[in-house]
């Protein structure tokens, strides 16, 4: 069995509810970049179950394709023209309970920022782009975010740029979350720069760590604003980037860079995949302590 690499993220929506998403994913519009379309096929649809999920395959093809054949008259090899070939296709599953998607990651033909525009592209053009929009979100792994934080002498810049949750929310940023309701905000940007010599204060790896060990754990103080909207942009709502200093160096590290991943197969069966996926979103809500 061909396996692959799988992402973890999730869909944050504009003036978009669960049913209209899923809806748009199993309607889902034909698009054209440059000279390749783009279709969501193989679609699933298994919203009635016990474990309600959407499958489908983001697919890359060209309309006008051309293919190499044998003429097994001459022995050689031949140009044909092939209608709608099949370049590159990305199985993805998702799961409305978490609005949580994984997708294949395909070498050379959909990597993970690709798949994310793409997705975005075909879903907002299912509404004609009107007063909707949707983008995925990373999930990214704790421990590796804070080892390469730990990495840094110190921090020089910290920025976030986060959306409402919808349905889980982490209890550490709880305060971020209630802030954005009582604002009405579709989105929220925080941005934080020091050029002092000993650089920003944050508790971001205490925090990670601390949560990592005990998902009950309670902080005696609140979370700064930055520190909470970066640890919220972790939990797959947003983009979080820490900037610092190593070895003399300035350094960039993004919540996006340790976005959580699994091998899987190439060609997956979508019930399976599903459960697989369910499991690894409920580990992250339970390591994380998030609630509906």
């Amino acid at each position: 069995m061909s396996r692959g690499r799988y992402y973890l993220g999730r869909i944050v929506k504009i003036n978009l509810d669960q049913t209209a998403l899923m809806d748009a994913i199993i309607n889902s519009p034909i698009i054209t970049v440059g000279k390749f379309d783009w279709a969501i096929t193989d679609v699933e649809d298994h919203r009635g179950s016990n474990l309600p999920f959407v499958f489908g395959k983001l697919s890359k093809y060209a309309r006008q394709g051309h293919a190499k054949v044998i003429d097994e008259f001459s022995r050689s090899q031949v140009s044909t023209d092939v209608p709608n070939l099949l370049e590159a296709s990305s199985p993805f599953i998702y799961l409305p309970s978490y609005s949580g998607i994984a997708f294949l990651h395909v070498w050379n033909g959909i990597q993970e920022e690709t798949f994310s525009r793409r997705f975005k592209s075909v879903i907002e053009a299912a509404f004609d782009g009107f007063m909707i929009s949707c983008y995925i979100e990373p999930v990214s792994d704790y421990r590796q975010f804070t080892t390469r934080l730990k990495k840094l002498s110190h921090f020089t810049e910290f920025s976030a740029r986060v959306s409402p949750p919808n349905p889980l929310f982490g209890r550490l940023w709880a305060g971020l979350n209630q802030y954005i309701e009582e604002r009405n905000a579709s989105e929220v940007s925080v941005k934080e720069h020091s050029s002092k010599e000993k650089g920003l204060k944050s508790r971001i790896i205490e925090v990670m760590d601390e949560i990592i060990e005990d998902a009950d754990y309670e902080p005696q103080h609140d979370l700064a604003i930055t520190d909470a909207a970066i640890l919220m942009a972790a939990d797959g709502y947003g983009k979080g980037k820490v900037v610092g200093m190593e070895n003399g160096d300035e350094v960039v590290v993004s919540t996006s860079d340790t976005q959580k991943s699994f091998l899987y197969s190439k060609e997956p069966d979508p019930i399976s995949l599903a459960i697989e996926v369910r499991s690894l979103f409920e580990s992250v809500s339970t390591e994380r302590d998030m609630k509906h």
